[in-house]
């Protein structure tokens, strides 16, 4: 891990916790999103996209040394990401990071890059 990194400067490993804990517990109530989790316990999920979160700002490679190339639209294919489903991801995320308190410009690069990967989901337009 870089000290310069965008991972260090928000604070890292509990950063990410916190933003991703507080991402699933919106979802854990979403009537659209939680049935796409099919693990009863949130969990590993929950570990996964930490440990995605956490590998694309600069902290450890644990993602890939432990899946791989980390290939999102392909991971995703399998569940309807319809706009509605996209909106919901947004609107738990949007919480979730606005829950950091963040500095802005930090806030704005990682609210960002949620929101064009949330895009680049979506797979079908249909309901």
């Amino acid at each position: 891990m870089r000290s310069d990194s965008f991972y260090a400067a928000i604070g890292g490993h509990e950063t990410f916790v916190r933003l991703v804990d507080e991402f699933y517990r919106g979802v854990a109530d979403d009537p659209v999103l939680r049935p796409m989790y099919p693990e009863q316990d949130l969990g590993p999920a929950a570990e996964r996209l930490t440990l995605f979160l956490e590998q694309y700002w600069g902290g450890p490679t644990t993602y890939s040394d432990e899946r791989g190339h980390p290939r999102l639209r392909m991971r995703h294919a399998p569940f309807k990401v319809n706009p509605d489903a996209r909106d919901r991801w947004l609107l738990h995320m949007r919480a979730a990071v606005d829950s950091l308190d963040l500095a802005p410009i930090h806030h704005a690069e990682l609210w960002d890059y949620l929101e064009r990967a949330a895009h680049s989901m979506l797979n079908t337009f249909d309901d």
